[in-house]
């Protein structure tokens, strides 16, 4: 009983050292560790300067969003490993955009082709909050299922549409090959 439960820790220590690496590095590269921000939990100002500075905001949506399709790529890809292996494998994916998307030609991409004109990068709670979020949604799907997560995924899309002008596959789009007509739209011109 013993060596199985030390063998179950494994993961968890994996995470923790991910999770601390990242922090640390974010760190590094002039992230602040917290806003000094009113709410330092949540905004709800999707392009305010709060935006990515807060624990939570519009925006961690798009990284449940992450957690849904982490869930079940890797549950293709990799069948043979136990699902907090995976849950592991999906926090080390997260957290590696998360050092990526607050890299300086990835914030000066993000203000040159989106709507997110101001974007300073996050602080490094900001993206913790982020990652936990991705770790929500990869517990959604792993108690959904596929079909009903794909249902969430895009109901979610939807409501971020709506509510921000904004949701994770526009901000793909939005990267990748920038449509100005998008970006008006986005600024509510």
């Amino acid at each position: 009983m013993f060596a199985l439960h030390k063998r179950d820790s494994w993961p968890a220590l994996v995470i923790a050292v991910i999770l601390a690496f990242t922090a640390w590095r974010l760190h590094q590269q002039g992230r602040l560790w917290w806003c000094s921000c009113r709410s330092f939990l949540w905004t709800g100002d999707a392009w305010g300067s709060q935006t990515s500075q807060a624990f939570l905001d519009p925006y961690s949506l798009t990284h449940i969003l992450h957690g849904l399709a982490f869930c079940g790529l890797l549950a293709l890809l990799i069948r043979g490993r136990s699902t907090s292996w995976r849950l592991a494998l999906a926090i080390a994916i997260e957290s590696a955009w998360e050092i990526i998307e607050n890299s300086n030609p990835v914030i000066q991409r993000y203000r040159a082709a989106t709507a997110a004109l101001g974007y300073q990068g996050d602080t490094v709670v900001n993206s913790l909050g982020d990652i936990t979020c991705c770790v929500i949604g990869f517990i959604i799907a792993r108690r959904l299922g596929w079909c009903r997560s794909i249902f969430v995924f895009l109901a979610t899309e939807l409501v971020l549409i709506i509510w921000i002008r904004d949701s994770l596959l526009l901000e793909i789009l939005m990267l990748i090959h920038p449509v100005n007509a998008i970006k008006v739209w986005q600024i509510g011109g």
